[in-house]
């Protein structure tokens, strides 16, 4: 994958190209004489017709609009609307038996029952598996579903072995360390990056799959994609990245060696604060095994869901440029500012994470952690002194979100646990939104003034 160039002043745009993914043209209804005729009197088409052909691939920024829509791969949708249509029925009808056998032996393309598939859902699926180079992608109806099925339908109880990191998403780590390993499925857990301890587990020989946030979330470390799934394929194990925080615009997992990226679709893919859902991209046949599951826990998302967040994907690739320019600009500045102790950011070159956001991602995202040099209530003083950014969980979205951790997420917890997990009660993240960046840099600094 290009690098991006973090060590520049500013972010700089920059247009990903899918190779993978090429758009279908419609055939020209002029006939092979005419273009003969048209050729013959006009030197301009000649030179025109000799000149080398436009690459058919697409930029992340035009699949986030056309794929699965206009630039669809199998008509889900026969209209001529722009916009998707939310197809509200949950079940479909079929013309004759002969067309019910037909559809259940795949000769013919349609969908039988909501809960195994929606036109409108379809869309968004395919425009997902566009931006993540994938060959399918299953929409669930919230992140942490996407996490559970795509757990249950790939690691067999009373044989399969998790390995997973103790920095990845609280509940999922819950989910495989209390769920997992209740069902007879053996639970490893190292600390991101130890590929000693990592290599020692797989030379055991009986791991199922490797599971992992990237970066991870509040402390925003990563992991090297690439040389995990070398060393886990080596040994026949699956990867499977939790992509949320980069969001497909700055990070495509399964291009870089991983079998399996999911992401809390709520964040940077719907990026309005307005819906819940996750999804699971990969290869058709690990996608099929996951989709069986989802079909039997019902985790289907509706199509008025799935309508808005292809109406929000239309533009991400535009708020996650303004937020990945922001954020960076901002972590230096707090950086060097005296009531900032640490910045936690992998753009900034001082992170310990730098060098590997830099070989497998195109930007850094929109949230950044950081601790202030105050206490408790100090950073409480600073958190309600700021007047953009809504008090509350959440990221990715077109508004400002900023919370204190040990009140937000790790109130009533033990300093034991709180430790454990790396949270101090002076941290604070902050994930960025799409305001002007000069307006976010005085709320915050005039807010720091009143600790």
């Amino acid at each position: 994958m290009p690098r991006f160039p973090f060590d520049a002043p500013l972010l700089l745009p920059y247009r990903s190209y899918c190779t993978g993914f090429v758009c279908s043209l419609k055939s020209s209804k002029v006939s092979a004489k005419a273009k003969q005729t048209e050729q013959q009197d006009d030197p301009g088409v000649i030179a025109a017709a000799t000149a080398p052909k436009r690459d058919a691939t697409l930029s992340d920024e035009t699949l986030a609009v056309h794929a699965g829509e206009k630039m669809g791969k199998n008509g889900a949708m026969d209209t001529d609307s722009i916009a998707t249509p939310i197809v509200s029925g949950t079940t479909h009808w079929f013309k004759s038996s002969h067309d019910l056998i037909a559809f259940k032996e795949g000769r013919r393309h349609s969908f039988e029952y909501g809960r195994y598939g929606n036109p409108t859902v379809k869309v968004l699926e395919d425009k997902i598996s566009a931006l993540e180079r994938a060959e399918s992608t299953l929409v669930t109806s919230s992140g942490m579903n996407a996490i559970v099925a795509t757990l249950l339908a790939l690691v067999p109880p009373g044989a399969g072995h998790v390995v997973t990191t103790t920095e990845c998403y609280s509940e999922a780590r819950a989910f495989i360390g209390d769920k997992l390993s209740k069902m007879g499925i053996k639970v490893t857990f190292i600390e991101l990056n130890d590929m000693e301890t990592l290599k020692d587990v797989l030379d055991q020989g009986d791991v199922t799959l490797f599971y992992t946030d990237c970066p991870t979330n509040p402390h925003l470390k990563c992991i090297d994609i690439k040389l995990v799934a070398e060393l886990c394929h080596h040994k026949g194990a699956l990867v499977c990245i939790d992509s949320t925080l980069a969001s497909p615009m700055n990070q495509k997992p399964l291009t870089i060696g991983a079998d399996i990226v999911v992401h809390s679709a709520t964040k940077y893919i719907a990026g309005h604060h307005d819906v819940i859902a996750g999804c699971i991209s990969g290869s058709d046949a690990l996608i099929s095994r996951i989709r069986a599951w989802n079909h039997d826990l019902g985790g289907a998302i509706s199509p008025d869901a799935a309508y808005m967040i292809i109406r929000g994907l239309k533009t991400m690739a535009l708020r996650v440029e303004t937020q990945n320019h922001t954020t960076l600009r901002m972590a230096r500045l707090l950086e060097n500012h005296p009531k900032i102790e640490r910045v936690y950011y992998p753009g900034l070159i001082s992170s310990p994470w730098h060098h590997i956001a830099k070989s497998q991602m195109t930007g850094c995202g929109g949230v950044i952690s950081f601790e202030v040099a105050s206490d408790l209530h100090g950073v409480m003083r600073f958190i309600d002194a700021l007047e953009i950014p809504f008090i509350a969980t959440l990221l990715g979205g077109c508004e400002s979100l900023v919370q204190q951790s040990a009140v937000m997420s790790f109130w009533g917890k033990s300093d034991e646990e709180k430790a454990k997990n790396g949270i101090k009660d002076n941290l604070v993240r902050f994930s960025f939104g799409i305001e002007k960046f000069e307006d976010l840099r005085d709320d915050i600094l005039q807010a720091l003034e009143k600790i």
